[in-house]
């Protein structure tokens, strides 16, 4: 399974929670929802979840093995940097413009 696309849906200043994104696997499958987090200097990937009647979550969609989550998590982080680099440019040209 090859990760086709990510878009960043939006992106957050405040809190651990930095983006949330969506993930196309061979073109065919989009998984919606999967967050960006930064916490204790780390980032890393939560998957979509649904809560519980107990109050616990449990993911709705998840990598099966520890391989592909590295490397679906790799190239997620590796996107919201560059989105956020792109943004960033973006404020700043329109900084300048004003």
């Amino acid at each position: 399974m090859v990760v086709t696309d990510i878009k960043i849906r939006k992106f957050f200043n405040d809190g651990p929670m930095k983006a949330v994104v969506s993930v196309t696997f061979d073109g065919a499958l989009a998984v919606h929802d999967v967050k960006v987090i930064n916490a204790r200097d780390k980032y890393f990937i939560v998957m979509p979840s649904r809560k519980n009647p107990d109050g616990t979550y449990r993911d709705i969609v998840h990598p099966i093995n520890s391989e592909f989550r590295a490397e679906l998590e790799g190239a997620v982080i590796k996107a919201y940097f560059d989105g956020l680099a792109t943004a960033e440019f973006a404020d700043s040209e329109q900084a300048d413009v004003e």
